[in-house]
């Protein structure tokens, strides 16, 4: 029978991709990481790959793993898995708790306001 037939009225049956899986699904319900700090700029790297049957790694777990082989920012993990950046960062500190990733923090502001960093910048524009 098809899903339509049931329930004529439902958006959330897809013609082609089925029922459609909200993200507090594949959070289990969690809305912040259990751990880590996840700026849009922090950069997650796969460390290890998951050994079979590992307990937790889901299949939207295993598609970050396989992006994550070279750095990759929340933003662009979130744009590229097709999920809000908040249930990336979920799962994001569930692989962090596995060892299956490691983590690359945004330089703090206090970094950043460095003059010399500053001078550098422009004296490479002015080389340019």
């Amino acid at each position: 029978m098809n899903p339509r037939d049931e329930h004529p009225d439902a958006q959330w049956i897809g013609e082609e991709a089925g029922p459609i899986v909200r993200p507090y699904v594949l959070t289990r319900g969690r809305t912040e990481p259990t751990r880590g700090r996840f700026d849009l700029i922090t950069l997650a790297v796969t460390v290890r790959a998951p050994s079979p049957g590992e307990l937790g790694v889901t299949p939207e777990c295993h598609a970050i793993l396989r992006l994550c082989r070279q750095p990759q920012s929340v933003a662009e993990i979130a744009a590229h898995v097709d999920l809000p950046a908040g249930t990336v960062r979920v799962l994001l500190s569930d692989l962090l708790d596995h060892g299956l990733v490691t983590l690359q923090e945004p330089q703090s502001e206090t970094d950043m306001q460095d003059e010399r960093m500053y001078r550098a910048v422009l004296d490479g524009l002015r080389a340019l």
